[in-house]
């Protein structure tokens, strides 16, 4: 076997692994056997290995600070405060209540960004399910599936975002006149589909009239600093400044202010946090790695300049089809690299790079294991005693995600600003 073909043998092998655990493993330990087997075989040199770690130190940095601010929000209460207003709201309506779970869904994922959905949100809505003595799965989807419908609202909304586009970010004016109307068909519609979907488990009523719970004083530094952190993000985007280091230096602050407080040990709050995320994502970074090392992204770039010159518009709209349902296969963050290195090679028009970034945000919406949100949602609800096998949640999503993403692509590619195009 030609070393191209084993390294492309291996980091499929060990994609499939993340995708459908095998013995029941984390994901991280198929993606990381990947990247070490690579290196071993020296398929990929070392050094290019710790490049592709390094080059995730962002992504890193960002995690860990959304970790920790939902690690201190779990422990002080703060998301069953949340929890007790959304039930007492929906006043006996499980319909209700998916609404307005919902509509917060999509003002943490457009200002926190679609990975702060999944860590932030999750907790919350479980507790209001439990609070509301209802079935959780049908209000926990709404923290997978918002995640990546609403993460093209803003350009802070999926740091993949910032991936794609590198050191040109268009500006907030032009991200609007770009993307506000795909973003809106993306919000509603997965809203009618996945509401429809649920439609037999959000039948009846549920509990309501609950004791209002009391927000302590640390629950109270725990919003502060989500709130501080959502306004720092929306501010270093502005100036094409990295999202990791201020969401992480942001959730340091907010826990050591916690724990200075009650006089606690750090050390709970540490093992309370998902850490086999990290070394799953630099994996993904060396898997992709790989293939740009073959000569995959090169030859994508040449056949991308190739199908542009044939047509924009089908080129836009077959390339973010195909990205969708790749993010599927790979998850959407090499997905989304893979594409980022393409596009710099292959120097094309904006609206077929705004079709792919549809496609990277909105595709994973498909299956379990897409987007990286989606893992950090798994990983969330794992904690509080669920689980979704990959065809439950497929079922889903094929219904939800498929008919979303092409009124989103048509609304960018045929409706959309034509500039530069």
């Amino acid at each position: 076997m030609t070393s191209p073909l084993l390294s492309w043998s291996i980091v499929a092998a060990a994609t499939a692994g993340v995708i459908t655990r095998p013995f029941k493993w984390p994901e991280a330990v198929w993606a990381v056997s990947g990247a070490i087997l690579l290196v071993s075989l020296r398929l990929l040199p070392v050094e290019l290995a710790f490049k592709a770690v390094g080059e995730g130190m962002d992504v890193y940095l960002f995690l860990v600070g959304m970790m920790l601010l939902s690690e201190v929000g779990r422990r002080e209460g703060l998301f069953d405060w949340v929890a007790g207003i959304a039930v007492n709201r929906s006043r006996g309506s499980p319909r209700k209540l998916f609404l307005l779970v919902y509509l917060v869904g999509i003002v943490i994922t457009a200002f926190l960004s679609n990975d702060a959905a999944a860590v932030v949100l999750t907790p919350a809505v479980f507790a209001a399910a439990k609070k509301a003595k209802m079935p959780p799965l049908p209000l926990l989807f709404i923290c997978a599936f918002i995640a990546n419908a609403a993460s093209f609202a803003l350009p802070i909304s999926n740091p993949a975002n910032l991936v794609l586009y590198g050191n040109h970010t268009p500006a907030l004016s032009k991200w609007l006149m770009r993307f506000a109307l795909p973003s809106a068909l993306s919000i509603g519609a997965t809203y009618a589909l996945l509401r429809w979907t649920q439609r037999d488990a959000l039948a009846g009523v549920c509990e309501a009239d609950l004791e209002p719970p009391k927000l302590s004083v640390s629950g109270r530094v725990a919003l502060a600093g989500l709130g501080v952190t959502a306004l720092a993000l929306l501010t270093v985007s502005a100036f094409d400044i990295r999202l990791g280091l201020p969401t992480a230096i942001l959730g340091v602050l907010t826990a050591t202010v916690v724990l200075t407080q009650e006089r606690q040990s750090p050390l709970p709050m540490i093992r309370g946090m998902s850490w086999s995320v990290l070394p799953l994502v630099a994996a993904l970074f060396v898997l992709v790695e790989a293939l740009a090392h073959t000569g995959v992204i090169t030859a994508l770039a040449r056949l991308l300049q190739r199908m542009t010159q044939q047509g924009l518009l089908a080129t836009a709209a077959s390339a973010g089809g195909i990205v969708a349902i790749a993010s599927n296969l790979t998850n959407n963050l090499p997905a989304g690299l893979i594409a980022s290195q393409t596009v710099v090679q292959a120097h094309i028009p904006e609206r077929v790079i705004d079709a792919l970034l549809i496609g990277v945000d909105l595709g994973p919406n498909l299956s379990i294991t897409g987007s990286l949100a989606t893992i950090l949602w798994l990983n969330a609800i794992r904690r509080e005693g669920e689980d979704v096998r990959f065809l439950t949640f497929l079922k889903v999503g094929a219904v939800v995600m498929l008919p979303t993403l092409v009124l989103a692509l048509l609304a960018r590619i045929c409706v959309g600003p034509v500039a530069n195009s």
